[in-house]
């Protein structure tokens, strides 16, 4: 490194496009997602992705647009050009996707280059080619009207950019993604997509946003989607979004577009979570929302690379989301019949408004062996932060609830004691969580009540069957997974990048019980399910296991079988999220069979399984000294 001497001084120009290039060009994805941008400002009706291992060889971008002359695809190398803003003016008002002319020689500046391109009505094309940021020729050349432009051996001379590359497979997906936005933004539109010289996508001209959905996402995902539409003078709302459904809470995808752009801001989420009934945990619905303001009224000059947008008239913009979704899914009787179905933590969600519930799953009537291998600094973690709320929490259910007359039997007596639940015994052998316990209800919120030497618990059924089926999971790996053949094989498309987790984790998958397999391009077929699932929806757990890896892989990695811990999670969540109401006899099973488990205080994600008010907080409480 030179030393400095403390005077100001211009930088080399290839030194100002290198740095410019860190802001635009973060992986070949942010390549991808510049030049498909160009095109569709250049009014294609066809775009044809072509990339080389994840994007590092070779990425090509071929359009049937308006083309270049000569001198405008020389000019399109200098930083600052552009065709699509004259002065200061037009940026109040951006209707294009690209505007700063950064992209072209921020690529180019990092990478060996080429330009083939030619105007409807011209008669040869022009080809110039660039080598790290020096242009090399320029000539005459036989093209297609449009443009071609390769990006070959991207960071060639950055190898500190290189290092932070991921693998192949990763990059792929990151460009599969910006596919998929893409396709989605433009469905008028027709974009193909060849991965190693292998067809991975072709996306005919759709007739419309949902034609294009279920090409991409396929029938069951479509089918899944409400239609949202709000117009008004500030704003406007198009699109879809999932319809709540509360068999299994998943983390889905949201796309959002902003005036045909992909971007987003904190207000749209905002408004998506207020208007949309609440989800169990961190689930959050499936939106394909398609947003129209005023160009006047929209910046989109916040972030480099054009991810994030600010508008002036935020709270009309909010408004219009929360009117759409909430008219989407009937906010009056459907919200209603849907909080009720989650409080009585059954399988029946909003769809039951529409005639389209499922009721599926018993509770495991067998024993639970304790899990084995469990990462125990995960546990130890989470059991301290759920002991901590079960000490400091009290329960004021009590004062609501009606007691069910059940037969009384004879207990044990003991001398009730001020302590909290136990985690283990004196000498590493784990104890109960209590000397004796009895039955007393279901409450109508569908929490079961016990009396215990202690004092009252309250359990959440459905943090009960995932603790105990996630232990029951785990108790079996490495062992002959207990597996249920279906009937007839089920076949799920995903999005792509659901689909390459699934792809890299299908020998953990497998292992757990299932029996996938590719099925052509983003699709699998199942043959077979773990024997816990029963009759719950396979597709929907599939759904879930990609979403909880994607979450996942984005932490580090604390456990030499983290892909496994989370697959288990995921079938837990989904087992848990399908089972029906409880019956007296039902429940009582289920308190006995979480107690045997080994961490039967927290489900597999950290949740309180159950709450504990002591006998000595009761007297306080009601003065009872």
């Amino acid at each position: 490194m030179k030393e400095r001497d403390g005077h100001i001084h211009v930088l080399p120009l290839h030194v100002a496009n290198k740095i410019a290039a860190g802001e635009v060009v973060e992986r070949p994805a942010s390549v991808v997602k510049e030049l498909v941008e160009n095109a569709i400002d250049a009014g294609a009706k066809s775009i044809k992705i072509s990339i080389s291992q994840g994007g590092r060889k070779l990425i090509s971008v071929q359009d049937d647009g308006c083309g270049m002359t000569r001198d405008d695809a020389i000019l399109s190398l200098e930083r600052q050009a552009t065709s699509k803003i004259l002065d200061v003016c037009d940026i109040e008002e951006i209707d294009t996707l690209g505007f700063r002319g950064e992209a072209i020689p921020s690529i180019a500046s990092v990478s060996r280059f080429s330009i083939s391109t030619r105007r409807r009505d011209s008669e040869e094309g022009t080809r110039l080619e660039v080598n790290a940021g020096i242009l090399a020729s320029v000539g005459a050349t036989g093209c297609p009207p449009g443009t071609i432009v390769e990006v070959r051996d991207l960071f060639c001379n950055v190898p500190a950019r290189k290092k932070f590359l991921r693998a192949y497979t990763t990059e792929e997906a990151h460009v599969k993604n910006i596919f998929t936005i893409n396709a989605l933004a433009h469905p008028g539109i027709a974009f193909s997509l060849y991965v190693d010289g292998r067809e991975s996508f072709r996306l005919r001209e759709a007739r419309s946003p949902m034609e294009r959905i279920r090409e991409l996402f396929g029938d069951d995902f479509s089918e899944s989607l409400l239609s949202v539409e709000e117009s008004g003078e500030k704003a406007s709302v198009s699109g879809f979004i999932e319809r709540p459904n509360k068999i299994i809470p998943t983390r889905r995808d949201q796309y959002i577009f902003v005036n045909s752009r992909p971007a987003t801001s904190s207000a749209i989420h905002a408004a998506i979570k207020e208007a949309y009934p609440r989800q169990h945990g961190d689930g959050r619905p499936a939106a394909i929302l398609f947003i129209s303001v005023p160009p006047k009224d929209l910046d989109v000059n916040v972030h480099p690379q054009k991810r994030e947008v600010r508008f002036r008239e935020g709270t009309a913009v909010k408004n219009a989301i929360i009117n759409a979704i909430k008219r989407a899914i009937g906010i009056g009787d459907t919200k209603n019949e849907y909080r009720q179905a989650e409080t009585a933590g059954d399988s029946e969600g909003a769809n039951e408004v529409s005639n389209n519930a499922i009721a599926i799953a018993t509770p495991i009537h067998k024993e639970v062996t304790r899990a084995g291998a469990i990462d125990s600094k995960i546990e130890s973690i989470a059991s301290e932060k759920a002991v901590s709320k079960v000490e400091s929490t009290s329960n004021s259910v009590l004062a609501n609830t009606n007691i069910i007359d059940i037969p009384q039997r004879s207990f044990p007596k003991a001398v009730p004691t001020e302590q909290s639940l136990p985690l283990s015994s004196p000498g590493g052998k784990k104890a109960k969580p209590w000397v004796w316990f009895k039955f007393l209800a279901i409450t109508d919120s569908g929490f079961i009540l016990i009396e215990t030497d202690a004092g009252i618990v309250t359990v959440n059924p459905r943090a009960a069957r995932e603790r105990i089926a996630f232990e029951s999971m785990m108790s079996r790996l490495g062992e002959e997974a207990s597996s249920q053949e279906l009937l007839f094989p089920e076949v799920i498309q995903l999005p792509p990048a659901d689909a390459h987790r699934i792809a890299t984790s299908l020998e953990q998958i497998n292992a757990i019980g299932f029996r996938l397999e590719p099925f052509g391009n983003s699709t699998f077929k199942i043959e077979a399910v773990p024997q816990i699932l029963g009759e719950i929806p396979c597709k929907e757990t599939i759904a879930t296991i990609a979403s909880d890896l994607a979450s996942a892989s984005a932490s580090p990695k604390t456990s030499a079988r983290w892909r496994e811990d989370v697959i288990a999670k995921s079938i837990a969540k989904s087992y848990a999220g399908s089972s029906t109401s409880l019956e007296n006899e039902s429940a009582k099973r289920l308190v006995e069979e979480l107690v045997e488990c080994k961490m039967p205080y927290i489900c597999p994600r950290g949740k309180a399984t159950m709450i504990f008010t002591s006998n000595r907080e009761l007297d306080r409480k009601f003065g009872r000294y």
